[in-house]
């Protein structure tokens, strides 16, 4: 999937910089049309930095280098009406904490009409017809009337779904949900991940779905990209990636997730904590919490190569494939639904 014919977004060599530390490391990544993609991995990974590279969100100071191809258009060095003619329009971001990005003073309905307004030139009367559709489509009671209601009057789960009617507000091609449901307790997480599926299929947007929690990744997407110390450690599908985990990493987040259904076991935490950007190991960035490094991993960076049956992996040592099949056999099979 993603191919160069059919991807609506491809990412090749990006990189990021922060006052001259290394902190994104040739990210390559394709985004087709339609599709829902997860990217997961630790506080820190690159996850999110990623996108906001790619919209050129990020500050003046960091230091962004390589390619963000939007339908062939290139983003990066992009003067700035290419881009705010893509950021909303053609490719939308909703946040984890909506409560910072709602204006407290202003009413919700005038909030998302002037999103309207800049993508869409709608105003006036079909500025508000279309707000109250869009707030009754994210699933807003009494949009009609609460059109007028300031974000304070709104609850957390609320103010997300108000978040993504902003974001539909441009009818993008892409969504990006950087960790959606975060700051919502696990009724309105649900709800939130439910709601994400129904306008994907509804509207046949593409979605990029960051999150560090591997069942609601498994909920809302069809393929996963693992990243650890601004690299892709491994990529495929939702049922490779939950069956047979191949890299170590992968591995160790899944180990980690607790069982519903199990008895009172220890899990099995990854030792150790994500490296400082400005001293990263000399070979793989992991090799120094992986119980299968060896002197190779220490002093040689693997590349990210596409195996045989067409996952992508970046590990000299990898969990053998039918070790991992039999070992995540546990997987609840609510987490592949």
């Amino acid at each position: 999937m993603g191919t160069t014919g059919s991807s609506l977004v491809e990412l090749r060599d990006l990189t990021v910089a922060f006052d001259g530390v290394q902190v994104l490391h040739g990210i390559d990544l394709d985004v087709g049309r339609g599709e829902a993609l997860g990217l997961v991995g630790e506080s820190g990974c690159g996850k999110s930095v990623t996108w906001l590279a790619a919209l050129g969100l990020l500050p003046a100071k960091a230091g962004v280098a390589g390619s963000v191809k939007l339908e062939g258009r290139e983003l990066i060095g992009g003067q700035r009406a290419v881009l705010e003619s893509v950021r909303g329009k053609r490719i939308a971001m909703i946040f984890q904490d909506p409560s910072s990005s709602l204006n407290p003073v202003l009413r919700i309905g005038r909030q998302i009409a002037e999103a309207l307004a800049a993508h869409r030139g709608l105003c006036g009367e079909a500025a508000r017809a279309e707000a109250i559709r869009l707030m009754d489509m994210v699933g807003i009671p009494d949009a009609r009337r609460r059109f007028d209601s300031y974000p304070h009057e709104f609850s957390g789960g609320q103010c997300q779904r108000l978040m993504i009617a902003m974001a539909l507000a441009g009818q993008p091609d892409l969504l990006i949900a950087d960790e959606p449901t975060t700051a919502l307790d696990a009724t309105i997480q649900a709800q939130i991940l439910d709601l994400l599926i129904e306008l994907r299929a509804e509207t046949g947007m593409a979605t990029v779905f960051i999150s560090h929690d591997l069942g609601a990744v498994s909920q809302v997407c069809e393929r996963i990209c693992v990243m650890y110390a601004g690299r892709i450690v491994e990529e495929g599908s939702v049922e490779q990636l939950f069956s047979e985990p191949r890299h170590p990493y992968t591995r160790g987040l899944f180990d980690a997730i607790p069982r519903i259904d199990g008895g009172r076991e220890r899990l099995i935490p990854i030792r150790g904590t994500v490296p400082n950007p400005k001293h990263l190991p000399k070979g793989c960035s992991f090799s120094p919490r992986c119980m299968r490094a060896v002197e190779d991993c220490r002093n040689e960076r693997p590349q990210l190569v596409t195996l045989e049956d067409e996952r992508k992996l970046a590990c000299l040592r990898p969990v053998p494939a039918a070790g991992a099949s039999e070992i995540r056999s546990d997987i609840p099979e609510g987490l592949l639904q």
